[in-house]
């Protein structure tokens, strides 16, 4: 009879595995991580297998931490991050939120994610500040742990694949919902929060999708597992409201801007379920998902199954300012150099 591993022995044949299968390549698509850069860690820049906290902290006990995560780009005019106030300010928002004191002001967290675009001398990166309870008690009250603060710059291509951006994404209404509203705060982009995130883009993955969409707790729209959602129908675009537990994402005020811009009636309201099935242009907003076209819901196809022409136009425009082609009006972009 063959005699089963013991723990230590399974753990190192996993491990060993895991080795074998990542790929050699610099920046590894699958992960995004260089480890060949530097994170600012409380005010240091240390090398990324320095960048450590202690297993015993509290947010790996209790998920108390908040976080942002937004674009740099490689413009016509050198390296530019996208919306870093907003972003700052919402990573703010979130801590003040969930009343973790931060050690650090906005200033010193705008220009740390500016130095790390530039001491790495990355052209394009995904920047990712997490502040989070450390290491001091063990107890629920997370009042004597220290707040720690790192910053460091992913490799991250487009974040829903490659083709997604034209040919657009299958995806799914999930079997769990968004939070219902006074359990956990929706307004907060907070660790916690995305637990059931990952049990939604589990789900799809499995069921051969590419994304879940959640319902709230009355069964109206609410958003990706981590993306806003918006629908084209009968001229009109439609996008859930605060109401309906979603982020206040950045991307999507952005959207709402150009939208009007072209012209575009928006409105924020309750969205039905069925309304998905029906509209002629459904696609997600993020800082990750930028602007990605929805080709079929359940196996519905929405309008054409492709990129529709609002979204189209949407994305011509959002990539022609990050990228420098045309004039940064709303100020969206703060330079590296």
């Amino acid at each position: 009879m063959t005699r089963l591993p013991n723990g230590k022995a399974a753990y190192a044949a996993r491990m060993q595995k895991a080795r074998q299968a990542k790929p050699k390549t610099k920046n590894a698509v699958s992960t995004g991580f260089d480890e060949k850069t530097k994170i600012w860690f409380n005010g240091k820049m240390v090398r990324w297998q320095e960048a450590t906290v202690h297993v015993m902290s509290h947010v790996i006990h209790y998920g108390s931490s908040v976080f942002e995560g937004f674009r740099c780009y490689n413009s016509a005019n050198g390296p530019v991050i996208f919306r870093l106030k907003d972003h700052i300010d919402r990573l703010f928002d979130s801590a003040k939120i969930y009343r973790i004191d931060m050690p650090f002001t906005k200033a010193e967290i705008m220009q740390a994610c500016i130095d790390v675009v530039k001491l790495n001398r990355l052209e394009a990166c995904y920047l990712r500040p997490v502040a989070f309870r450390g290491y001091h008690s063990l107890g629920v009250d997370p009042r004597l742990c220290p707040t720690v603060v790192a910053i460091a710059a992913l490799m991250w291509g487009k974040y829903l694949g490659p083709e997604a951006l034209k040919a657009g994404v299958d995806v799914r209404v999930a079997s769990w919902n968004r939070m219902r509203p006074n359990t956990f705060p929706s307004m907060a982009k907070a660790a916690s929060n995305y637990m059931p995130s990952q049990l939604v883009k589990l789900e799809a993955k499995i069921d051969h999708y590419v994304e879940g969409i959640m319902l709230d707790s009355n069964g109206y729209v609410s958003e990706g597992s981590g993306e806003n959602i918006f629908l084209l129908y009968r001229g009109k675009l439609y996008t859930p409201p605060l109401t309906a537990s979603i982020l206040p994402g950045i991307t999507r005020d952005c959207t709402i801007t150009m939208a009007r811009e072209l012209g575009c009636e928006v409105i924020e309201a309750n969205v039905p379920r069925e309304m998905l099935y029906i509209s002629d242009e459904v696609f997600f907003t993020g800082s990750a998902a930028e602007i990605t076209p929805i080709r079929s819901i359940d196996r519905i196809t929405i309008g054409n199954g492709a990129c529709g022409p609002l979204t189209g136009r949407l994305q011509d425009r959002f990539f022609a300012i990050v990228e420098g082609r045309a004039e940064d009006v709303y100020g969206w972009l703060t330079p590296v150099h």
